[in-house]
């Protein structure tokens, strides 16, 4: 493994916290032996932004230099965008400075040391962790060219960097597995596959992974950048668009293997939009519904499930059925007899009190069929199984027949779960019987101070059985006993 000396600095943002997480992910390249002090340094005439914070750092590493230099710009760009114009302000910078223990000659790496006494910001930090490494060429040391040169506006700053010991692979106090451990929250850009379309998304990755009980990394911080170099591995590579369950098993495979977990489940959450029309008006826009994929990866392999969360509205059945009854006594003392009290009420929308709801489908299947799952599809089973979609703009005739369609369509929260469960049943009727789909509905109340949900789910065999048979047939597959994980997956709405 080859002495790669390395010069970073930084003078945006959080100059030493950028430091600090470029140095814990240079640990996913390599052993890193020394780390300097912090330097402080003017920037130079024609760099924009405040002074910087340099550090240099000394690192084993068996990769190449170019499989180097590719790995430290992924490092670079997982802090934030990286600036081309060649002298900008930036969060993070990272040059090679040296490679090899007599700084050896790496092709266009090689650094003579004109070049280091031109950039003395890199030269002083280098000089304190490695003042006797000679230089090639000239045979002078690091430390005899740092006494050479002028060092003005360069000050070492009282507070040392410390980089400690890698916890992670060391033995933890108390040997216990841990059956879940990670982060949520955690935000990328990802390129997903829509209808055959590259689509931008801003995702939102929950991960978690089980721990053996020799493995000590269960702390989050360190936990956090593990997952987060996994996300940044996946999402940088060959496969960037993709479907989304295609991206989270890719993530929870690349931690299983490299992080050495025994167990990983990811789950990301991308809004997205599709054309819609208004349902009279004719008036064209864009609706913004929820793509979910979730996928759990072991030793043995990798299972998925792929969904969609979207909005509609219900109307209550049962208050509308005691008005209807109300209004029926009220027409029949006014004078009407039974037969055309009933007519009117029949010819009526009822009124009844209703809320918006949110519904969501999952459906896992393998092989060819999962190719077969469109996300436009699953939209379209959970808004038809409410009272009625809903719009971001509606004229007024748009909006006389939503609330009309939802009056005549009233639904319980448990219908709208048995109405995807049944539409899913359909659209993917030639599913063989061990494909799986996970129905759930929640309705924001609005006269009560609580919110309803219902959830449902099972195989497609276990499903198509129990509307044969309208018989109970016992515990139904759930999502964990799918995917094949030992704790729920993280399925929030």
């Amino acid at each position: 493994m080859d002495a790669v000396y390395l010069g970073l600095g930084s003078n945006l943002g959080d100059r030493q916290g950028n430091l600090l997480q470029a140095l814990q992910k240079l640990r996913s390249v390599g052993v890193v032996e020394a780390v300097s002090s912090y330097y402080e340094t003017q920037p130079l005439a024609g760099v924009g932004g405040p002074a910087f914070l340099n550090i240099a750092a000394r690192i084993r590493t068996q990769l190449e230099p170019m499989a180097l230099e590719q790995k430290l710009r992924s490092i670079e760009a997982a802090a934030g965008p990286r600036r081309t114009e060649p002298f900008s302000a930036r969060a993070i910078d990272i040059d090679i400075l040296l490679i090899g223990d007599v700084a050896r000659d790496f092709g266009r790496f090689e650094v003579p040391h004109p070049f280091l006494a031109e950039r003395p910001y890199n030269l002083i930090p280098l000089a304190e962790i490695a003042p006797e490494l000679v230089l090639p060429k000239s045979g002078r040391t690091i430390g005899e060219l740092a006494r050479s040169v002028r060092t003005n506006g360069i000050v070492k700053k009282t507070r040392t960097l410390h980089f400690f010991a890698n916890r992670q692979e060391e033995q933890p106090d108390v040997k216990l597995s841990i059956d879940r451990a990670g982060v949520s929250s955690v935000k990328r850009i990802v390129r997903l596959d829509i209808g055959g379309k590259e689509t931008v998304f801003n995702g939102e990755f929950s991960m978690v992974a089980d721990l053996a009980p020799d493995r000590a990394g269960v702390h989050m911080s360190r936990f956090s950048e593990l997952l987060e170099e996994a996300t940044l591995e996946v999402l940088s590579g060959a496969q960037r668009t993709a479907r989304i369950q295609d991206v989270v098993s890719l993530i929870a495979r690349e931690i299983v293997d490299s992080q050495k977990a025994l167990r990983a489940d990811v789950r990301l959450r991308a809004t997205f939009g599709l054309e819609r029309w208004t349902p009279v008006s004719g008036k064209r826009g864009e609706e913004t519904y929820a793509l979910v994929g979730i996928a759990h990866a072991d030793r043995s392999g990798v299972r998925r499930v792929v969904g969609v969360e979207a909005e509609g509205m219900t109307a209550c059945p049962c208050a509308q059925s005691m008005v209807r009854e109300h209004s029926l006594r009220e027409l029949l003392e006014a004078g009407f007899n039974e037969d055309d009290a009933n007519r009117a009420l029949d010819a009526l929308p009822v009124a009844t009190h209703n809320q918006r709801g949110r519904g969501m489908v999952l459906v896992g299947a393998g092989g060819e069929h999962e190719a077969q799952i469109a996300a436009e599809d699953l939209v379209e089973i959970v808004e038809n199984s409410m009272s009625s979609e809903t719009y971001e703009l509606l004229k007024r005739p748009d909006e006389f027949f939503i609330v009309n369609k939802a009056h005549r369509n009233p639904k319980f929260v448990e219908d709208v779960v048995r109405g995807i469960l049944a539409r899913t049943l359909d659209v993917y009727g030639d599913f063989p019987d061990e494909s799986f789909v996970l129905a759930s509905q929640v309705n924001y109340e609005s006269i009560h101070k609580h919110d309803a949900f219902a959830e449902a789910f099972g195989t497609f065999g276990e499903l198509r059985e129990e509307l044969r048979t309208g018989v109970y047939g016992g515990g139904k597959t759930d999502l964990a006993s799918w995917l094949g994980t030992k704790a729920s997956p993280i399925v929030a709405m």
